[in-house]
Formats: C-alpha cells, structure tokens, sequence
C-alpha cells in the first residue's frame, strides 16, 4: 500500500496507527530472525502510536501520522541504541535525535527500531556488521548489499514503511538495487547530516528507502532543507523543471562498448543489457530521446572515493577513544574497520603532507565538472545501479571486487549529485537496480523522471 494511501487510511481511522505499529512489531519479531536486518526494536513504539492515535482523534496529527519506519544504525534516535554495528559503541544510547529524526517525528511518523549495517559504514555487503550478516529477503542465500543493508532489507521484508539509510559511495542505492527496492540519494547538502555518525564528511548523505518513488518523495520533501546545525545544508529551491517535454538520456558508452571500459568494472553484460532494453522501453512510452554519452573520467571514481574515505574516516574515529563513551575503535572493531583506518593513517603521515587527500579532491573537482558539462546536454544519466549481481554467502570476493561493486555508485557523491536507483527487472530471479543522475538540485526532477521507470 503506498504511503499516501495509507496515511489516508489512518486520519479516517479506517486503520489506526497502533495497528500499523503492532503489524510490523509482530512481522519483526516473526522473520527478523531469518533476516538479522533489525538489530534493536524501540519499546516506546506501541504507546506512541497510541498518542497518535489520541491526536488524529483531536484533528491535529502530522503529515505522517502513524506510519512507521526503520532507522539505520548510525543515526541518532533518543534513548535507542546507535551502535554503528559495531562492538566499539555496542550500548551506546543516542542523548539526541538527528535533525532528520526531528523532522519525522514532528509529523507523527513512528520509529520501529534500529536497523543493522555494515559496521560503521564502511562496506558494500552488509557482511562487516558485528551482529551477523544481513541476509537478502529478494535472494536469500545473498548478499543484501550495504552500507545500509538492513534499511533495505527491513523494506523488502515489509518490516516497514519506509527506512532511512545513508550513503557515502552507494550504501542507499546499492542495497536498494540488490533488495529490488526504490533507494533515493539526495543531493549534497539537501538533506542535514546532523546527528549522523559520519564515514565520510565531504561525501555522506542521508536518505530515504521505500517500496515506490511516491514514496521516497514524500519522505524526502520532508527531511530536506537548510539545518543551521549542518554547515553545507542548503535552502531547497523547488527545481520546476517537469518531464513533459523531450528529456534527453545520456547512457555512458561503457555500456555499449566493452572495448572503450578502459579500466572500468565490467562485471555482467546482462545487466547492461536489461538496463538498456528498460531505458529504451520508457523512452519511446514517453517520447524521449536517448543518447551515448562521453564521461571520460568515470574510470577514476574508485581511485578518487577511497583515499578520500579513508582519510576522512581516520580523522573521524579519533573519537572513538575509549574515553568519553564506548571502547578504542582500533581494539573493538573489524577487519573492513581497521583497513580503512590504517589506510587513512598511512596516507595522513606528515611526510606525505596531505599529498595523496589533496590529488583525490582535484580528482572529485574533475568529475563534478564532468557531470556539470554532461548535464548540459542531458537531463539524467542512466546506468545499472551496481555492475554485478549479488554474491552469494560464502562465496570468496576479493577486497577490489568488493569496492567495485560501488564503481558506478561512488559517482554521485563524487560530483554531489542525486542518484536514485529502481528496479529493472530480474537475473536468475535476483533483482536488478537502474540507477538515475541528474544534475545537482534536481532532485525533484529526478524523482519525477524515476517514476515513468517504476
């Protein structure tokens, strides 16, 4: 049932929200346990859907009065646990809500609980959590991609109605894509970061996960906006740019042309070929036109996004002492955790005098110029979300494999553009993510665009 209708549903209290709550507590309680997507459930949610139940009553409820959703893990809920899947802050209790947060609950949206992920972000499987795996209710015996793997999973489990995640070089869009579900990656800045225990600071963005781009919509007009708390958050100018003329589609010709991928990760031909067929179907329903596209420096963006992970990451995590709550990072965590600390140590040293940090932010400028340029010929770009299916659990990946699995994802944060990923179709049964770009601030445009693909 989209959001819409079911917000709907609830004001007339045709379905009351306590309902709605309980149905999803008891859905977590009977399945979380196959999934393993929600790590910690908020004992409040049944009394407070019962409040807002009392306020629909008295005509005064918010905009999403009684619906419910799932939180990843790294973002600041009161008095809930935001361990970051990790040991190193395993029962650390939020003191406050992130901005997001605020902006949901004041509109009598419900948190269900705390979703799992992988730990502290860093990683594309949902694999490095502390708390086991999450596992992919769209192909169980698979990866369900990460970061945020248990928002995505939680969607595509009905666990939810929607879930918010957050993305650095794909962590929204690449488990959307894995789980068959809709996962939108704002723009830069639209959206406060406020309260989110930050990977990287030049490239994280919160956003939603849902079951349709309707509803991505909605939660995303919600939670955007200037935050004076968040120095690059932006006022939100509605863009009113519409999708009733000719829109342009660029498909970068690493897609057509296996010979012209240079380095580029090209993993399964299938995918290209279904994410063409799809784009081709929508274009000539609506009338649009499609076009190959030149991006020269695509090929760039692994070797641009890690160092700048890394370094970013490292500065990060000198918190996480031991100190003042939790325990010393490099004590508690993971394999995945400690590689990119180190990594963003070496690269710190003072000999290096920020050399190789520096080389990556010259190559981030390339590739937003690139995209800027590209933009001008083409209203949205459009390319598979992740180039390779799912791996199944167990299977032996190698750690450049596991970091290509963002090649076409990093681009976005890159150049600090939105991204949505949606469905396209199936492989041997296992979903398969197109992923959409537009230009930065048209995020609005690019949900209209995403919903011809639905």
């Amino acid at each position: 049932m989209a959001l819409k209708e079911k917000i709907y549903k609830i004001k007339r209290r045709e379905l009351s929200a306590e309902r709605n709550i309980r149905d999803f507590l008891k859905k977590i309680q009977d399945d979380n346990i196959r999934i393993n997507a929600v790590l910690h459930i908020n004992p409040d949610a049944v009394e407070q859907a019962r409040i807002v139940d009392e306020k629909i009553k008295n005509g005064c409820a918010g905009k999403l009065a009684g619906i419910g959703f799932i939180v990843k893990s790294n973002i600041n809920v009161k008095g809930l646990i935001c361990n970051c899947a990790s040991r190193t802050l395993e029962n650390y209790r939020a003191t406050y809500d992130a901005s997001v947060i605020k902006k949901l609950l004041k509109e009598d949206a419900i948190v269900l609980g705390m979703a799992n992920m992988d730990e502290f972000a860093a990683g594309g499987s949902g694999e490095s959590s502390a708390f086991g795996i999450t596992k992919n209710p769209a192909a169980i015996d698979r990866i369900a991609g990460g970061s945020s793997s248990g928002s995505a999973a939680s969607v595509a489990a009905g666990f939810c109605d929607f879930a918010l995640g957050s993305d650095t070089g794909g962590s929204i869009r690449n488990p959307a894509s894995h789980c068959g579900v809709i996962g939108l990656k704002p723009s830069y800045g639209a959206v406060s970061r406020y309260g989110l225990i930050d990977l990287s600071m030049s490239l994280d963005v919160i956003g939603p996960l849902a079951n349709s781009v309707e509803d991505c919509e909605l939660i995303f007009d919600i939670i955007k906006g200037k935050d004076e708390r968040d120095a690059v958050s932006m006022e939100w100018i509605a863009n009113n740019d519409s999708t009733n003329h000719q829109v342009v589609i660029g498909i970068p010709e690493i897609g057509a042309n296996k010979e012209k991928a240079s380095s580029f990760s090209y993993e399964n031909e299938e995918i290209w070929e279904l994410v063409k067929q799809k784009v081709k179907l929508v274009a000539n329903k609506n009338k649009w036109k499609i076009e190959e596209c030149r991006l020269k420096h695509l090929d760039l963006g692994i070797q641009t996004y890690y160092p700048i992970n890394y370094v970013e990451f490292f500065s990060g995590t000198r918190k996480f002492d031991g100190r003042k709550y939790g325990y010393k990072i490099e004590d508690s965590c993971g394999e995945e955790v400690l590689r990119r600390i180190l990594g963003g140590r070496e690269i710190s040293k003072a000999e290096f005098a920020g050399k190789y940090y520096r080389r990556a932010l010259k190559a981030k400028k390339i590739i937003e110029k690139e995209f800027e340029e590209a933009f001008e010929k083409y209203e949205v770009l459009a390319m598979p979300t992740v180039p390779r299916l799912p791996h199944k659990f167990g299977e032996q990946i190698s750690i450049e494999d596991m970091y290509n699995y963002d090649t076409l994802t990093v681009l976005a944060n890159l150049a600090e553009i939105p991204g949505i990923s949606v469905p396209c179709g199936k492989i041997n049964g296992i979903p398969v993510g197109l992923q959409i770009l537009a230009k930065k601030g048209a995020d609005n445009f690019l949900l209209e665009v995403a919903k011809r693909f639905e």
